[in-house]
């Protein structure tokens, strides 16, 4: 009776055997494997400052000669050249021989504060500049403070240079139409 046993559990053990060698293969059948690969391009933003004269042209690369009192045209915009809405910022940075210098010491400029708002040492235009877009004046002219220009700056050069950032307005929303409270904005 063991003996009868023990081959009855040979037998079903055999079984268990063979039947688990042939279900297996068959459950490579319902079995599938896939990969996918997702490709996610982030968006490029581009835009162009232009610096003109009441005359429509272009301000001179190589800058102009002036005197203290001299009023001198420049009108300063910004333009959306890529795809994509943006919020724009825009600082102004005043030197002399390469030394930055405030502008109180050398210049006055007439911002457009309807369409700009001054915060932290820039200029964020007050709203979303959409592609080919182009803003309004962030200023128009440069008057060249007679007071403050002395003999100190005869034979110096006196620089105005304009450095404009943009983030993207698409899912980025701002507080109580501000956007400098944009994310992303660079760090200096």
């Amino acid at each position: 009776m063991v003996r009868r046993i023990k081959s009855r559990l040979a037998i079903v053990s055999l079984i268990a055997i063979v039947l688990t060698l042939l279900v297996q293969p068959s459950l490579a059948y319902y079995t599938r494997v896939h990969t996918a690969t997702n490709v996610v391009t982030s968006g490029k933003l581009e835009l162009t400052i232009r610096e003109m004269t009441d005359q429509g042209t272009e301000f001179p690369a190589e800058g102009i000669y002036v005197m203290p009192g001299d009023v001198v045209s420049k009108m300063v915009t910004v333009e959306n050249t890529c795809d994509h809405p943006f919020y724009l910022r825009v600082k102004l940075v005043y030197g002399i021989d390469s030394q930055e210098l405030p502008a109180e010491d050398c210049v006055k400029l007439n911002i457009d504060s309807e369409n700009w708002k001054l915060k932290d040492g820039w200029y964020y235009y007050a709203g979303t500049l959409l592609p080919g877009e182009e803003t309004p004046y962030v200023f128009s002219h440069v008057e060249i403070v007679g007071n403050k220009v002395d003999n100190r700056y005869l034979g110096k050069t006196l620089t105005l240079s304009v450095i404009a950032q943009a983030v993207q307005s698409e899912n980025n929303p701002i507080q109580n139409g501000d956007t400098a409270t944009a994310n992303g904005w660079p760090a200096e």
